[in-house]
Parts: structure tokens; sequence; C-alpha cells
């Protein structure tokens, strides 16, 4: 099976060679994580904080980051820098942008200081704990077993050693693979992450793909001055957007979150319809759209700030004819049509499925960990939090019962879905005293701030929680209504 492109396949014995030594080196641990990007970073932080377990990291890459150290060079964090990372060490200084189409608002760490962070956190932290023994460059093989790219070597981990797979989530660029589709002789077609090393922009660019790498790679064309009018955007699907405005941690905006909740929660119970409900969830603000005269289907947690959005708006050529079957010289094939190419056009690849909605599986199993988002698109801090309830004193089936997977949504109907999946689950964690103190503490766990201040005495504080568990239950019963008459 391949895992992000990882091929897993069992440990064999085989004669004795310096690529393939027939018995592996042990390699004494609690706990093998596959996989240091950002989950597999904030699974390992939590763990060794909460716990005196020994960890070895293996990664197929020669840095801490996962997919982070192939990214386009212009991408940023998509929610505020704050709110992203490891439990143990803050990403940026929590500054608001002063310039930019982010002003206002918290800042977006560039992917070079995401890198940096995450390299950070394995020097200054992981490693000197003496805990953690980091195996990059080297691919895991199955059965407890890797082996390094560089030497050949192969080691293994003992059989009561735990397997965590960070890798599940299966997280995807443009640079990790082909175009899906055919690109004939003589078309230009590159990924993101070519775009800044071009010094002859033809007369036509095409931007391929309508999720967060597409609308990236539309807002640094317009960045760089690019006319709008030169810009052509291929989006199969149009998406339902979140205003970043309502991703922002912290007391600053929190009175213009908890009105937009408040309206979604208004929003929800006055809903006759599915279609009526993402009417009423625009009208209070608590979703937006590119194009108000056509109606999205697509819905993958993408933020954009007001200023983008209508940066966004300025591209007049949006081609919504499907995805793309073939790029001629002269010509592009949809799934619902042709298209004539006249001009030299330069075409930009962002169809890669980022983040793709995988099936959910039991996140604790009898010695393996698979971790899963227990939030919707909060993967670091659903990583941190598994960590938590697997360092806690409990039975397997209820770690599982705590952390039941919300896949990463990918049509409207999934914003329902995910919002009923993380109003059950906030409601069983709840019911746990040791998970609610790390809840109230931790960084990563940011809407812990939203909405008005709890009461600081005990039981009016109990009776505050208990009123809003009730509303939000009363919301997840009303869109499974609704999901139930459609």
């Amino acid at each position: 099976m391949e895992v992000n492109g990882l091929m897993l396949v069992a440990c064999r014995e085989k004669s004795m060679s310096i690529d393939n030594p027939a018995v592996p080196v042990m390699v004494a641990a609690d706990y093998l994580v596959i996989g240091a990007g950002g989950m597999g970073m904030a699974f390992v932080d939590t763990l060794i904080t909460e716990t005196d377990a020994r960890v070895v990291i293996v990664d197929r890459y020669h840095q801490p980051g996962g997919h982070w150290t192939l990214a386009y060079p212009f991408v940023r964090l998509h929610q505020p820098s704050t709110g992203y990372g490891v439990e143990s060490r803050r990403l940026g200084d929590d500054s608001i942008d002063a310039a930019g189409w982010n002003a206002g608002l918290l800042e977006l760490a560039s992917v070079g200081e995401v890198c940096a962070y995450f390299d950070q956190v394995m020097q200054r932290i992981f490693l000197p704990s003496g805990r953690v023994d980091y195996r990059p460059m080297s691919q895991y093989q199955g059965d407890g077993c890797f082996r390094s790219l560089t030497t050949g070597e192969r080691f293994r981990v003992g059989p009561k050693c735990r397997i965590i797979d960070a890798t599940y989530q299966n997280v995807t660029v443009p640079a990790m693979r082909p175009p899906p589709y055919h690109v004939g002789d003589g078309v230009r077609c590159v990924t993101p992450n070519a775009l800044v090393g071009i010094t002859d922009f033809p007369a036509r660019i095409t931007v391929i793909g309508a999720g967060k790498t597409g609308i990236d790679a539309c807002l640094w064309l317009l960045r760089q001055g690019i006319a709008p009018d030169r810009l052509s955007w291929i989006a199969p699907r149009d998406s339902w957007l979140i205003d970043r405005q309502l991703a922002q941690p912290g007391p600053r905006f929190a009175d213009a979150i908890g009105t937009v909740l408040l309206g979604t929660v208004q929003a929800a119970y006055d809903a006759t319809s599915i279609a009526d409900l993402f009417d009423r969830l625009e009208a209070c603000g608590r979703l937006t759209r590119l194009d108000p005269a056509v109606r999205p289907t697509m819905y993958r947690c993408a933020t954009v700030s007001i200023a983008e959005r209508e940066q966004l708006r300025r591209i007049g050529d949006v081609v919504r004819l499907g995805r793309v079957i073939r790029i001629d010289a002269n010509r592009i094939m949809f799934e619902q049509g042709d298209r004539p190419v006249s001009a030299p056009t330069l075409y930009v690849d962002c169809s890669a499925d980022g983040l793709e909605k995988r099936p959910a599986v039991p996140v604790f199993a009898e010695r393996a960990i698979t971790l899963q988002s227990v939030r919707t698109c909060q993967q670091v801090f659903s990583a941190a939090m598994i960590a938590r309830v697997e360092s806690m004193p409990l039975d397997t089936a209820e770690k599982n019962r705590l952390c039941r997977p919300v896949p990463h949504p990918d049509t409207d109907i999934d914003f329902l879905h995910t919002t009923i999946a993380d109003v059950e689950n906030e409601q069983v964690w709840s019911e746990n005293p040791a998970l609610q103190a790390w809840l109230s503490t931790s960084r990563l766990n940011w809407p812990r701030d939203l909405g008005p201040p709890l009461p600081v005495e005990l039981d009016a504080r109990a009776d505050a929680l208990a009123e809003r568990r009730a509303i939000m239950t009363g919301v997840a019963a009303k869109l499974a209504a609704l999901l139930q008459s459609s």
C-alpha cells in the first residue's frame, strides 16, 4: 500500500548486502512515528510533555515539516500562525499584519517560517530531551522496520513499540506528482513552485484548480502586477469559503466572531432546507463565495480575507466546464466540453488534492495509532489531542470514543456532516475532567476563547457551559434533520 508516496512493504530477510542487511539493527523506543510533518510533530510534542516515552521519528525528507518542505515558495498558512504548530512552542509573535491583503488580521507564517519553526522544535525541544531519536531520509517498510535511504541500513523496533501513522491524511502538493490530465507537445504547464523563476510570462496565464493552491496562485499573480484580463481560472467546482476574520484567536476578534456565531445558530434553527441554510449562513457572514451568481458545491475549509476575495473577483474569465481531461496546443478538453486556445498560454497546475477526504478508521488499535482530524480541518490540534488521550489511563474503546475522526470535508453537504461531528465530539470531551483541563489551556485549542467570557464561580461556570452545549446539541439535531429530509 502507498501512503503519501511512501511504499509500505513487509520486511523480508535477504542475503547480506550494504543495501539490505540480513539482520536489522534493533532500536529501543516506545513509539515509532512515521512522518515528521505537522501532525507527527504535534503528536510527539504533546506525548513527550505528558509522558516519559522514548520516540523514534522516521521521515523520508531531509528535514522536519512534511509537505511544507516541497511547497511552493509563496505559500502561507491560511490560518493565523498563533494557532498552528506544536503545543509547547508558539509560531510567530501573535502580531497583526499592517499591510497587504491580510491587513488587520493575525500574521500568516510563510513556508520558510514554518520549515524553520519545525526545525527549531526538533533541534531545541525534541533532541535535547534525550527521548527522541530522529531518522530523516529513512523509509518505513512495515512491521516495525525502516531503512536508511542514504546507507541502506535497516532497523527494527520491538514488538511492544506502538506504531504511529502520521501520513494517513495524505497531504499532497503539486510538486509531488505530475498533472492528472494529458499535456500535449509544446504545451507549457508548470507547478506553482516554478512561477517565481519565470521571467517571460506569455500573453495568457491559466490557473487550473479552485482550491487553496489555485487561490494562492491567482493572488500571487495579481500581486506581481499581472492584469486580471490576462488570467483564466479553471474552476471545476466553486467553493464556499470562510472569512478569515472568523479564524482569529484571542479577545481582539471575539465580539465580531461571537456575532457571526450567534447568526450561525439562528440560521440553523430557522433553515427550512439545506439551500435555505446556506443562504442564511452567507447572510450572517459565516460563509462567503467568490461569485454571488454561482452556487458553490464544494467546501474545503479554505479561508480568504475580504480584500483577497475582492481581488479574486477581478478575474473575469472563470471556466466552469468540469475537470481538465487534456491540454493541446490549440485547445483544452474538459469533462463538459472543449475550449479553443489561440494565444500563447502558460498553464499553472494547482489541481492536487491538498488534503483529500480519507475514510475514517479507528484512531487507536492494539499496536497502531492512525492520526486523523478529530475537529474539522484542525490537523495539528487533533494530533496533540490524540497524544493527550494516549497518555491517559484508558482502554482502547474509551480512547476511540474520545477521538472519533472527522474526515476532511469536500462537498457543501460535508459542512453539515462535519459540524454535527464536531458538536458530538465536543460533547464527549466535556464528560472527561482531565481532558477538559488540558483543552482549557491548550494553545492549539484556540476556539476555547470564542463566545462571551465564562463566569469564574464554579457552579455558574458549569451552568453556562451546560447551556452552550444544549444550544449546540440543538444545532446538530436541526442539521441532522435537514440532511434526513433532503
